[in-house]
C-alpha cells in the first residue's frame, strides 16, 4: 500500500495503536501456568472490542486470533494447550485489520525469571529494528534494511534467521513489497518511495538460520536449544525518515 491522503495516514495509524495496544496487554497478561490458547482468547476478546479482525484467521484461515511462539519456536506458533513456564522465552504476533487497513507488529518477552541470554537476544533484536529503521527514507535502497540488521547481528555474535522477511502491508497483510530480507541483498536494487507502507520485522538467534516447519502446517522452529526473539513494526516511508505506526510500548 501507498499512502496518498491524510484520512489513509490516519486511518492506518488508529490500525497500529489497536494492534500494538492488545500486544502490549498479551504480554502484560503472562503468568506461569497459562496456556497459549488462554493468551490468545484474551488477545481476540481485545480485537474485537476494538473493532478489529484478526488477520491471520481472515487472510489465511490460521487457527487463532493472534501467533504465540514458545521456546525454539520461531513464528506462526498456534495457540492451543501449551503451559507457559517460568523462564518461557514467548513471542507475540499480532495483525489485524481495522476500519479497512492492516498493521502488524510483534515483540519477544520472557516468563519471570528472566536469563542474560535471552535478554542479550531480545535487546540485540531490538537494536537490529532500530537500526533498519534509522535506514527508512523515501529515495533510499530498500537492501539497507537487511544491511543494518546484519550489522547489528554481526556485532552480536548471533545469527539471522534467513528465510522470514519483512514484507508490504496496509490494505492487506502480505502485499508489495515482498521479500524484504533481513541480511544484505545486493542484487535487490529496489527503492524505498514515500508513502509506502511495509513492516521491518528481524529474527535473530543463537542456533537458528532457518525456520523449519514443525509438521502441523504453520508453526516455524529452530533446533533444539536456541534462542530466537522477533520484533516487529509496522511502517511509513517518509521523505526523511519513518513515520511508525506500531508502538512496542514496555515490551522486552
Amino acid at each position: 500500500m501507498t499512502i496518498h491522503s491524510q484520512e489513509q495516514l490516519e486511518g492506518l495509524q488508529h490500525a497500529g495503536r489497536t494492534v500494538a495496544e492488545v500486544l502490549r496487554r498479551m504480554a502484560e497478561a503472562i503468568e506461569p501456568g497459562m496456556r497459549t490458547d488462554e493468551l490468545d482468547a484474551l488477545g481476540e476478546r481485545w480485537l474485537a472490542e476494538a473493532g478489529a479482525e484478526p488477520a491471520p484467521r481472515l487472510t489465511y484461515g490460521f487457527p487463532g486470533a493472534t501467533c504465540i511462539s514458545v521456546g525454539e519456536e520461531i513464528a506462526h506458533g498456534i495457540p492451543g494447550a501449551r503451559v507457559l513456564r517460568a523462564g518461557d522465552m514467548v513471542n507475540i504476533d499480532v495483525s489485524a485489520r481495522v476500519g479497512g487497513y492492516f498493521a502488524d507488529t510483534g515483540a519477544s518477552t520472557v516468563v519471570p525469571p528472566d536469563s542474560t541470554l535471552k535478554r542479550r537476544v531480545r535487546h540485540a533484536t531490538r537494536a537490529a529494528l532500530d537500526a533498519a529503521l534509522a535506514e527508512v527514507r523515501a529515495g533510499a535502497r530498500l537492501n539497507r534494511i537487511g544491511h543494518a540488521i546484519e550489522r547489528v547481528a554481526r556485532s552480536s555474535g548471533l545469527r539471522i534467521v534467513r528465510n522470514l522477511c519483512s514484507h508490504g502491508v496496509g490494505a492487506a497483510l502480505h502485499e508489495e513489497p515482498t521479500e524484504i530480507t533481513g541480511y544484505h541483498e545486493p542484487r535487490d536494487r529496489r527503492l524505498m518511495r514515500a508513502g509506502q507502507v511495509f513492516t521491518i520485522e528481524p529474527f535473530l538467534s543463537t542456533k537458528a538460520r532457518e525456520a523449519v516447519d514443525t509438521g502441523d502446517g504453520w508453526t516455524l522452529a529452530g533446533p533444539a536449544g536456541s534462542v530466537t526473539a522477533q520484533y516487529e513494526h509496522t511502517l511509513v516511508v517518509g521523505r526523511h525518515g519513518p513515520i511508525v505506526v506500531t508502538d512496542l510500548g514496555w515490551v522486552h
